[in-house]
């Protein structure tokens, strides 16, 4: 059932009655301009109102809004989303992860996406955690640092093959306990550098932030949510400041040595 119109999802909800087994969401990540000033009161923000200047969690909880009981979402986002901490954003996180709807958290490597050079994440959101046939997962989250994985195409394309796909959802499968995945890749175990499995204690221990790499024991830096190109940049214009500032601090001594020398 598809349905279009000019206002968006946010404005004029086209299936408000809906809920849904199964979403699969790829929202444009930190929009600004999503008329949140209009919508303080919507029903839909159960676990915090989100912030204007940006819609991740109002994306976030508008799908959370349209799962069945028994329902999962994978939603894409900026990496921002696991760990930010302004606009009231770490308090919809950890409401959203104490009442035990986050399942588990992808961290991707950067260029996986055309036109998109900076890395992102996958949240996996279900209703239920202990569904029939399957292990019972309440209370623990599960975090898969895929960073490492895919090759480079070209020099701003990267590719996850086959197998590198495999490996990711045989890893979530078989934490899941099912039958088909434990037969391909075994019975789940903590890898390190690559999947960790833990509890709800742990993650409050680490300020609700819900970036892999911070749990999966990588050698790498930990990831904070910002890629290596934004850091860099950042760096670039800082050493240009201070080559600046250093341009006129002697210029200002010429000057004085000019004064002294008449």
């Amino acid at each position: 059932d598809i349905k279009w119109n000019n206002e968006g999802s946010f404005h004029k909800d086209e299936l408000p009655d809906l809920k849904a087994d199964f979403i699969l969401a790829n929202p444009p990540f930190n929009v600004s301009d999503w008329g949140g000033n209009r919508l303080r009161e919507d029903l839909r923000w159960k676990y915090g109102t989100p912030p204007v200047s940006n819609a991740n969690y109002a994306w976030l909880q508008h799908i959370v809004h349209h799962l069945a009981p028994n329902g999962t979402a994978g939603v894409v986002l900026a990496n921002g989303s696991m760990s930010s901490n302004t606009s009231g954003e770490d308090e919809i996180r950890q409401s959203l992860i104490e009442n035990d709807l986050v399942d588990c958290m992808v961290a991707l490597p950067s260029n996986l996406f055309y036109g998109v050079a900076i890395p992102c994440c996958l949240w996996f959101i279900t209703k239920n955690k202990n569904p029939k046939g399957l292990k019972d997962r309440k209370g623990k989250v599960l975090f898969i640092d895929s960073r490492k994985l895919g090759t480079l195409v070209d020099r701003v394309r990267r590719d996850f093959s086959n197998d590198d796909v495999a490996k990711i959802t045989d890893t979530y499968h078989a934490w899941c306990g099912q039958p088909d995945a434990i037969e391909r890749r075994g019975i789940y175990k903590n890898i390190t550098s690559f999947c960790f499995s833990t509890d709800l204690e742990n993650i409050k221990s680490k300020g609700y932030k819900l970036t892999p790499g911070s749990f999966v024991g990588t050698e790498d830096e930990l990831d904070d949510g910002i890629s290596f190109e934004e850091k860099f940049e950042s760096l670039k214009l800082k050493l240009e400041e201070q080559f600046d500032d250093a341009d006129k601090l002697q210029n200002k001594i010429k000057e004085k040595l000019k004064g002294l020398v008449r």
